[in-house]
């Protein structure tokens, strides 16, 4: 009569559960919310800061570049057209020592205009640009 216990208790299915099926959907889950976070975070709106600058000793050579809102460029004050930049930029490198690049971009000015700027002075084996900000208004104040 035990032996027919024994069979009994080998006959009965196991109730254990099985975990594979668990840990292949929450792998699954895992590299779906992975994928899905940096659009997510792409969506919500920035506020830039503001640029807390020091005057700067202008005792290097420099090559002052301003850009207005509506994309007209001043090269050291005089009304430079963006077609004869790279000209400008390679007579620039050929200096020694080379000058600094001074950009003065006004906030309204669209980034195209000065990605294509930075562009060809990268082009031209300029190495040293700097970006003019204005300080924010309570460091002005408290000196």
């Amino acid at each position: 009569m035990s032996d027919d216990l024994d069979l009994d208790d080998e006959a009965m299915p196991a109730a254990d559960i099985n975990m594979t099926p668990l840990i292949d959907v929450m792998l699954v889950l895992l590299v779906i919310f992975m994928v899905t976070l940096p659009a997510l975070h792409h969506a919500a709106k920035l506020t830039l800061p503001r640029a807390n600058s020091q005057r700067e000793q202008l005792s290097t050579p420099h090559v002052d570049i301003v850009v207005d809102a509506a994309g007209h460029m001043r090269w050291n004050a005089q009304p430079v057209q963006e077609s004869s930049l790279s000209v400008r930029f390679a007579a620039a490198a050929r200096l020694a020592p080379q000058p600094e690049i001074r950009l003065w971009a006004d906030r309204a000015t669209p980034y195209g205009h000065v990605a294509r700027l930075l562009a060809a002075a990268s082009a031209a084996g300029l190495a040293r640009v700097g970006f003019v900000t204005e300080p924010d208004s309570a460091d002005q104040e408290g000196h």
